[in-house]
This record gives structure tokens, C-alpha cells and sequence, in this order.
């Protein structure tokens, strides 16, 4: 098992930022925002020469009474449909395992859900493939996303591509008086305030004002924020992550005001601005549902990302290794029961308020 340490580090990064897989939660960046929860360990693949071809970050996790647990996000960072370097890199997270004793590793790729080829070799590999989720509840990652493909495209090709109603929503706000600026991490404690209008708004918890902190301070160069502000004062703002060949859009906040003057649209056309400019080949929406339905609460978040003219994604979903079945069957129907109880407690907090 060959592991990313103080020797190899900068090989790695320097391979993860070159690889057309690059992920941000596949860097040393982000293992180090989730330090205060999990440990990182980032597994290698190399040829006979040393040169690394493969890897897979992840994080590991004691869960009270079960044991160790294993995740990777958007792992693994390879060609995967090499059933060579996908065995190399499996035999090391099965050392993995035995070193923590881990009851069971869960992998959600970045990999397209027809993608029969990688099925197949995983599967022969020995791993199992849950893919039947459809809302954000059921996965940790976003099974179904919006990715819009920049690659070698001008301002004026992505523009043009957009919804008629994007592109008149993105010149009202320039219209209107919006200004979009980039974020200091002072301005974080604003982006915060109107992130807890976001999620009283629209009924999801959100990070401590800390975490942002923790992510900007952790990621660097690679964090973008962008505020929007009407009269000077700010009214929305969205938080991207540049990394390698992509930009992902990963949190977004709204105030309750002057959302007639359409910044949320504005802020993404920035957004995408600056991808275009770094020569970058995806701007990340990142999640919606699966469940494409005018009637479903979370219709609305499709509908504005589907705007954009992005690709409706469908990821595979989740594959993993199951080291323990006994134990982790125990450990999913205790989720299950963690999950519907956190439900309930959710709803009555609501009907008190």
C-alpha cells in the first residue's frame, strides 16, 4: 500500500491538479477542512517506475459502537476504466481497512450512471453499487448535478446558449444596480448572515460561520467568494472552489430582499466569467434532485440551474466495500432510524416556531 506522505506530497498535487478527474474533495486542501471529524489518508497507484497513476483520498471516521468507517468523495482520480490501476488501488484500500479495521468503505465517483464499463469492472472487483437515490437526503454528495462544459468556448457562445429568461434576468440585475464583487474573509460573516436567511427561508441547516472560515482559510487561493450588493449593501453571495480543471459552485446564499433584482443570476454569470477567463474546462453546479417534477419542493433549484444550459448529470451513485456485513448492516438500519428521528424533531421545531 503506497500512501501520500511529507515525501511524495507535491507529486501528488501536482498529479491531481493535471488529471482531467481533478476533484477538490479528492486534495490535501480539503482533507484538512475535514480534520477536526475525520482522518485523511490518500492511497497511490504507481507504475514500475514510481509515477503515480492513480489515487483515491479518504476519510476515515469513528462511529460509536460500529467501528471505523471509510468515505471517499469524487474518488477515485484515475482512468477508470483501467481494471489494472483500479485492482491496485482497491488491494490498498483493503490494506486500508485492516490498518483501521473498518467495517465498510463508500465511494460516490464523479462517474456517469450509463457508464456500463466501470459497472463492470468494480463490480468484478467486489464491490456493490447503490444506486437508486434520488433526493439530497439519501447520499452525502449530490447524485444528480448540473455541469456546463466551457472548454475552449468564448463569453459571448456561453451566454448565447443560455435560457432566453437567464439571460434577461442576468441584464436586469446589471440594469438594476447589482454589483457583484469578490469576498475577503471578513466578508464571510456577512455571506453567513444571509446564508441563515437561506436556509430559515427554505428549511435546511446550515454550517457555523467557522466552518466557511475553515474552508476559506484551508483552501486559499483555491476559495472564491463572490457578494452581490444593491445600495451598497449585500444581498446575495455564492461560495465557488477553483481547483485544477474545474469550478465548482458549492454554496449560495439569498436574502429575502431585492430578490426581484435577480443577483442570484448575476452572481453565476460571474461566476462562470471568471471559470472562462482561467481557461478551466467545467463550471459545477453541483446538486439537484433526481425527482424532474414542477410539484416537488426543490423543482425551483432545478429549474434556475437548468437555465444555464448545464448538463443534467446522473451520477452512479454510491459503490462500496462492505468488510463487515453483520456490522454494517446494523450500522444503515441505525442511519435509517438517526435519519427519520432527526426528521421528526426537525418538524416539531417548525410547528413550535
Amino acid at each position: 500500500m503506497k500512501l501520500v506522505d511529507e515525501n511524495n506530497i507535491e507529486k501528488y498535487n501536482e498529479f491531481l491538479k493535471k488529471h482531467n478527474r481533478c476533484n477538490f474533495q479528492q486534495s490535501i486542501e480539503w482533507g484538512k477542512v475535514k480534520a477536526q471529524s475525520w482522518k485523511n489518508e490518500i492511497v497511490l497507484a504507481e507504475d514500475k517506475n514510481e509515477n503515480i497513476i492513480g489515487s483515491i483520498s479518504v476519510l476515515i471516521r469513528k462511529i460509536p459502537i460500529f467501528g471505523y468507517l471509510m468515505y471517499s468523495s469524487r474518488g477515485p482520480v484515475c482512468n477508470i476504466h483501467d481494471e489494472k490501476v483500479l485492482k491496485q488501488l482497491t488491494e490498498g484500500l483493503k490494506e486500508l481497512a485492516k490498518k483501521y479495521n473498518a467495517f465498510v468503505l463508500k465511494i460516490e465517483p464523479d462517474i456517469k450512471s450509463e457508464d456500463k464499463e466501470f459497472r463492470e469492472i468494480v463490480t468484478e472487483l467486489g464491490y456493490g453499487i447503490k444506486d437508486n437515490a434520488k433526493n439530497f437526503s439519501e447520499e452525502i454528495q449530490p447524485r444528480y448535478v448540473f455541469r456546463l462544459d466551457i472548454k475552449d468556448k468564448t463569453e459571448n457562445e456561453i451566454f448565447e446558449a443560455f435560457q432566453q429568461k437567464t439571460r434577461y434576468n442576468i441584464r436586469l440585475a446589471t440594469k438594476k444596480g447589482v454589483i457583484v464583487k469578490e469576498g475577503k474573509r471578513e466578508d464571510l460573516k456577512d455571506f453567513h448572515e444571509i446564508m441563515k436567511i437561506t436556509g430559515k427561508r427554505d428549511n435546511f441547516i446550515i454550517r457555523p460561520l467557522e466552518y466557511f472560515q475553515k474552508m476559506y482559510d484551508e483552501l486559499g487561493e483555491h476559495a472564491k467568494l463572490l457578494m452581490a450588493y444593491y445600495e451598497d449593501k449585500p444581498i446575495s453571495g455564492i461560495f465557488n472552489i477553483d481547483y485544477g480543471n474545474k469550478v465548482w459552485y458549492l454554496y449560495g446564499a439569498s436574502s429575502n430582499e431585492h430578490r426581484n433584482l435577480m443577483p442570484n443570476y448575476l452572481l453565476q454569470w460571474e461566476g462562470i466569467k471568471y471559470a472562462i477567463k482561467e481557461h478551466k474546462d467545467i463550471y459545477d453546479f453541483r446538486g439537484v434532485s433526481g425527482v424532474i417534477d414542477e410539484t416537488h419542493p426543490q423543482y425551483g433549484l432545478y429549474r434556475f440551474k437548468k437555465g444555464f444550459n448545464a448538463e443534467f448529470t446522473e451520477f452512479i451513485g454510491e459503490i462500496y466495500l462492505n468488510f463487515k456485513p453483520i456490522v454494517y448492516k446494523m450500522y444503515k438500519i441505525s442511519e435509517k432510524i438517526f435519519k427519520k428521528a432527526r426528521g421528526i424533531i426537525r418538524k416539531l421545531k417548525g410547528e413550535v416556531k
